[in-house]
């Protein structure tokens, strides 16, 4: 670990025995090694923030917008767009990004294929919005193409279907985004109409969105809060996590079990108890969520995770 983050893990250490001192003590982390591999985890998801801002804050070829470019990325390729004030395609781009996540070994190959039409027709906003059903269609007579072609999801979306028809499939839940962007006017309106709504208020706005997103097929609470992050760490709306989203998950639930000590925790109680310990840490809540889910994975030896 760099002296920068050794000294930051040190420092959440702190926060953590002040957390004891006026709260109560943590369990999970009753030995050293627990206590510091969950201070890792925290450093290492605070790493993956500050990534964002960083790319942000960088200039970047115009290839990376390019799905037949070797190096295309649509994190990159977002910002660009919504540099240029295109932001229909920064958030489609983030969109297909969560959906289909980046997987280890073949990258961003399957979203260049889909979003890139395998080289033919460009499934841009401007071209989806017009006519979803089409590119059900299209998905549909492409996809054993797609396959053949060896890309794969990501981690956080490994179970999602490639399938045009099958219910909850790729053409059902990009079908279902779209008619749910375009009935409320575009993503501009509708970003616009809810920071407006809070008056700027980054933390309620989030949640509203969070519920209505609901509406979108195959985006369950994991897929949800990876979109709703990632939109506000790239700059596309003013919105940030109020909370860690207990409910539904898995990883980050078992994670807060295992810190608080009581394995029946139920999803309302382990997020109120996040609550109190993120106000003594001051790390935001996505990191919250992230380290208490890969923590739990190896609560006593650092293990990177990614996806």
């Amino acid at each position: 670990m760099r002296n920068r983050d050794c000294n930051q893990g040190k420092k959440l250490l702190r926060c953590i025995a002040a957390f004891e001192e006026t709260h109560k003590p943590l369990p999970g982390i009753s030995s050293a090694a627990a206590r510091w591999t969950l201070a890792e985890q925290m450093v290492e998801s605070i790493r993956r923030n500050e990534y964002i801002a960083v790319i942000r804050s960088r200039g970047c070829s115009t290839l990376r917008r390019d799905p037949d470019s070797p190096i295309f990325d649509p994190l990159r390729a977002a910002i660009l767009d919504a540099e240029s004030g295109d932001l229909d395609e920064a958030f489609w781009l983030t969109f297909l990004f969560v959906h289909f996540g980046k997987h280890r070994r073949s990258g961003y190959r399957l979203i260049q294929d889909v979003y890139g039409g395998l080289g033919g027709v460009r499934w841009s906003w401007p071209k989806i919005s017009a006519d979803p059903f089409r590119f059900r269609q299209w998905l549909g007579r492409n996809e054993a193409g797609i396959k053949g072609r060896g890309g794969m999801f990501g981690n956080h979306r490994k179970y999602q279907s490639l399938s045009a028809w099958k219910p909850k499939g790729t053409g059902e839940a990009i079908e279902s985004y779209v008619k749910w962007v375009v009935a409320r006017g575009g993503h501009e309106r509708l970003i616009s109409g809810i920071e407006g709504k809070y008056g700027g208020d980054r933390q309620r706005a989030f949640h509203d969105l969070y519920l209505r997103m609901n509406a979108i097929v195959s985006f369950g609470r994991t897929a949800r809060f990876d979109f709703l992050t990632m939109v506000g760490k790239l700059g596309l709306a003013n919105i940030e996590p109020p909370y860690a989203y207990m409910q539904g998950a898995t990883g980050p639930l078992m994670g807060a079990r295992l810190l608080f000590g009581f394995p029946s925790l139920s999803a309302g109680a382990a997020e109120q108890e996040v609550i109190a310990l993120e106000k003594c840490l001051k790390v935001g809540m996505q990191v919250m969520e992230d380290s208490l889910c890969n923590w739990q994975k190896s609560p006593s030896q650092f293990v990177p995770f990614r996806g």
